[in-house]
């Protein structure tokens, strides 16, 4: 009789399904994620340029949504200075020098953030400021890795093919190695 009443429940429940429990929401999933939009700047017109495009056609058309942060990578002091023609090694500076070179570059890096930080002000838009330490391009590809950003906004100085290949250039680096999809802004003619 308790095999009958078992067959029962069992035949009762095939062919029925349950839903899987729901867990009260969360306030990380409450909030909506916002869209992190990374703009590298230094001290070229092209940069600032990027900047003011970035916040006109994507900050301010999704502003509930979106956050800025403003990158900017200097490039690390070294203690040391690099041989000239003539000298077969490297020569270390004094310390008071390194530590004037050092002073030099962070004033640098502030008046370069303060002057992105105005364009920003002046269209009504907030922005976190970040000052990333290294080789610019490998600076900016780690930085945005780390702020996990959706997007990375650079300018683009207009090098020729022959330049760029010479000189090397930091946008083509970033939208080759960056880890979130880069927008390059070229400047207007």
């Amino acid at each position: 009789m308790e095999q009958e009443t078992g067959k029962q429940s069992m035949e009762g429940l095939i062919g029925q399904e349950t839903a899987p429990p729901v867990a009260a929401p969360t306030e990380e999933v409450a909030e909506k994620k916002k869209f992190k939009v990374a703009v590298a700047v230094d001290d070229s017109e092209g940069s600032h340029y990027a900047l003011s495009w970035a916040i006109d056609r994507i900050i301010l058309s999704r502003r509930d949504d979106s956050q800025l942060v403003v990158l900017y990578a200097q490039h690390a002091v070294d203690n040391f200075v690099y041989p000239v023609a003539g000298h077969v090694s490297a020569v270390y500076t004094p310390t008071s020098v390194f530590e004037s070179m050092k002073k030099a570059n962070e004033e640098n890096s502030k008046h370069i953030i303060a002057r992105a930080v105005d364009i920003c002000k002046s269209k009504g838009v907030n922005a976190t400021t970040a000052i990333v330490e290294g080789e610019p391009k490998d600076a900016l590809c780690d930085a945005v890795e780390q702020l996990h950003a959706d997007l990375l906004v650079v300018g683009s100085r207009g090098l020729g093919m022959l330049k760029r290949a010479f000189l090397g250039s930091v946008s083509d680096y970033v939208a080759h190695h960056a880890k979130c999809p880069v927008l390059i802004v070229k400047p207007p003619k």
